[in-house]
């Protein structure tokens, strides 16, 4: 039996992951027609006939006013996709299509934010309490030089492989974890 370093196994798992099937990613969702609403609403272009087209637009824009009045249709802007994503930063959600046919497209790489309130875990290190409403339990036992408080200023950044890292006041990161 060969014996490796914890570098080579490092090395070999690295290249297995990257080596596996292209049938373990997740598969993108095939882009469909647009709902029946939206669809008879863009037909009311071709009607010629003005006073037509007005009553084709009055009525495809009710349908579509009852249809998001009763959340069967919902629209979104890219500034408001990029504010859902910005509240799910940090949560493991698979890539599902719902947010446009490349929901990397408006990919959220950190966020800024301000501490509201700290409290410790379990384990002795910090829970911060951030004031966009997001909580993050601290789950390496890396020391501050000077205790996070109420009001400081922090960045949370995307690491490798899943991990996020919290910097306060410009400090050096420790690693933690979105808890709700």
């Amino acid at each position: 039996m060969v014996r490796l370093g914890s570098a080579a196994t490092v090395v070999i798992a690295g290249l297995i992951l990257m080596t596996a099937p292209a049938a373990s990613a997740p598969k993108k969702v095939a882009e469909g027609p647009p709902p029946a609403a939206v669809t008879e609403l863009l037909n009311c272009r071709n009607i010629t006939d003005s006073a037509a087209r007005l009553a084709c637009y009055d009525k495809s824009a009710a349908t579509i006013g009852e249809a998001v009045a009763r959340k069967d249709l919902v629209v979104m802007d890219r500034e408001s996709v990029k504010k859902t994503k910005r509240g799910l930063f940090g949560f493991s959600i698979p890539n599902l299509g719902i947010f446009g046919d490349d929901d990397n497209a408006v990919e959220i790489k950190q966020i800024d934010g301000t501490i509201a309130s700290t409290a410790f875990n379990a384990d002795g290190g910090y829970i911060f309490r951030l004031a966009d409403g997001s909580r993050w339990t601290q789950i390496d036992s890396k020391p501050f030089s000077i205790p996070p408080q109420g009001g400081d200023k922090v960045v949370v950044k995307k690491g490798a492989l899943g991990s996020y890292f919290l910097s306060v006041e410009g400090m050096p990161g420790v690693k933690v974890q979105r808890t709700n």
